[in-house]
């Protein structure tokens, strides 16, 4: 999804906010590294503080280390205790219940109870916004029912529920945000109320974000005494800072061209990351000829996948064999799903039994993101190969955004940054009205499908109809998904103790990792 659902709506702000020159002032934090200090690179400012509302990579980062959530995961996916030490549905599922740790608290000093994650879950609840709010539909209302333990009573059987609140869903302190009119607005720019394992301790905005370690944290007291986010103007001056010793991280994944001039560089270790998301192209199916499947068909056709991987990726990508299951998804991928060939021929033939002769249509794509600027022109120009033409809509980010929430557009390329529970991740892409379903599919038997997956409470049940969901999805080119990436995330190698999580977001910089990071040697 797009946070980074989630999504890629979460999860892509990359634009900058005039941050000087590393060097240029001696507050421009180039000390030497230490042991009691990381400094980590970025490309933007905190926009929003509020954890239920932030959006932005160094929304997340930040935010993430100062609230809670029910659980994280581990390098596969699988989802691990956190502020949650289990969690469990009733035999009939129409409860879903967790149980909490009785040792952490907020910065104040005031514990952090079920109160706090009833009040949160609520809110979003009520005022409707943000992924979290699609992914909780199922969801009655919360009850504390004691200070450790919070029952979620649901209008209906979903399996997804646990994995999607337990994940998603920050915690915030309700005796602090309670006292605003709308938690939605509520800006948190200042005197903050945390329970992570870092606070924010000081804010040089365009410079610098300082976060102190919460001594006694309850998961695992960090080993370093101080994160610092750096920000930066771009990618290449985050390199330059790393190669000169002025950061330890470069947060942000590293386009792939940036990641193999690094690869022999003795003092940058990569770190390599899978992705739980995944590259595509949509097809507006609620347009002519776009409502033809053979005209769907054909495009997928028209794409040269195996190019695309190798020279626009230069390698840090695999097939996804043409499925939203993908390879990062074990538990679900369907090992008889084959990746469209490139086959102008056979796209031509499509095309000619479909009526359709001299296809012109439009592609928009975020003209900012580096992967997908790369191989557009190869899409474009695979197509041709098809008689086929595809007139190029590199756009600004926030105009992209709104075509694609519009629906305005023929072919969607993008991408989605999370998609880490395939039953509620395709009720939100592909269901009829799903939050982010761009491609406009209306397919019954899809539906049902995917609520037959959805309802399951194990995934032994689910895993059946999620695959034939997939196969549709596949056959009838809903989405045509172009490779799954494996990230890289370049650190200094005078560190190491690294967690890594499968996503761009989360990566190393996942509370998690940040707090068991350490000195090399």
């Amino acid at each position: 999804m797009r946070r980074a659902i989630i999504v890629a709506a979460l999860a892509a702000l990359t634009a900058a906010c005039a941050p000087s020159v590393p060097g240029s002032s001696s507050q421009s934090g180039s000390e030497p590294a230490s042991g009691d200090r990381l400094t980590i690179g970025t490309t933007a400012d905190v926009v929003n503080y509020n954890p239920l509302v932030g959006n932005s990579r160094t929304d997340s980062w930040v935010t993430n280390l100062m609230y809670p959530h029910l659980t994280q995961m581990d390098q596969t996916g699988k989802r691990i205790p956190y502020l949650a030490t289990e969690w469990s549905y009733s035999e009939d599922g129409e409860q879903a219940t967790v149980k909490l740790r009785d040792d952490m608290k907020w910065s104040d000093g005031k514990p952090v109870t079920a109160d706090d994650v009833v009040f949160s879950v609520t809110a979003v609840q009520k005022e409707k916004f943000g992924v979290v709010a699609g992914l909780i539909t199922a969801m009655d209302r919360a009850e504390a029912t004691s200070p450790t333990e919070v029952t979620f009573h649901l209008k209906r059987p979903d399996g997804t529920f646990l994995d999607n609140v337990g994940f998603w869903l920050p915690i915030v302190p309700k005796h602090v945000f309670e006292k605003a009119p709308s938690v939605q607005k509520f800006a948190n720019d200042s005197n903050w109320v945390s329970a992570g394992p870092f606070k924010l301790s000081k804010v040089e905005r365009g410079q610098r974000y300082i976060m102190e370690r919460v001594d006694g944290f309850g998961p695992g007291q960090p080993t370093v005494k101080e994160v610092v986010f750096r920000v930066f103007p771009d990618v290449n001056t985050e390199v330059l800072a790393l190669r000169n010793g002025e950061i330890d991280m470069i947060g942000n994944v590293l386009p792939p061209a940036t990641a193999a001039e690094l690869k022999s560089d003795p003092n940058v270790k990569l770190q390599q990351i899978p992705s739980l998301g995944w590259a595509h192209l949509q097809y507006n199916t609620k347009r002519k000829p776009l409502d033809d499947v053979r005209v769907r068909q054909a495009l997928a056709h028209a794409v040269d996948y195996e190019a695309i991987r190798n020279i626009a990726l230069k390698g840090y990508a695999k097939s996804a064999n043409s499925s939203v299951l993908t390879p990062s998804q074990p538990a679900y991928a369907d090992p008889a799903s084959q990746e469209y060939a490139f086959d102008p021929a056979q796209s031509k033939k499509l095309l000619a039994e479909a009526g359709v002769s001299n296809l012109s249509l439009n592609m928009v794509y975020d003209q900012a993101d580096p992967n997908i600027a790369r191989w557009a022109p190869m899409v474009r120009d695979s197509a041709k190969q098809a008689g086929i033409t595809i007139k190029l809509q590199g756009l600004e980010r926030n105009t992209y955004l709104d075509k694609t929430d519009k629906r305005d557009f023929d072919i969607y390329a993008g991408s989605w940054a999370v998609m880490d529970n395939p039953p509620a991740n395709l009720g939100l892409a592909f269901k009829s009205g799903g939050f982010i379903n761009y491609a406009q599919v209306s397919d019954p038997k899809l539906d049902d499908l995917i609520d037959q997956g959805q309802r399951a409470l194990t995934q032994e049940e689910a895993k059946k109809p999620i695959q034939e969901a997939a196969r549709i999805i596949h056959d009838q080119v809903y989405d045509n998904v172009l490779y799954v990436e494996t990230f890289n995330i370049a650190h200094s190698t005078k560190w190491t103790g690294f967690k890594p999580m499968p996503s761009e977001l989360l990566s190393i910089l996942n509370p998690l990792s940040l707090a068991a990071a350490k000195p090399a040697g």
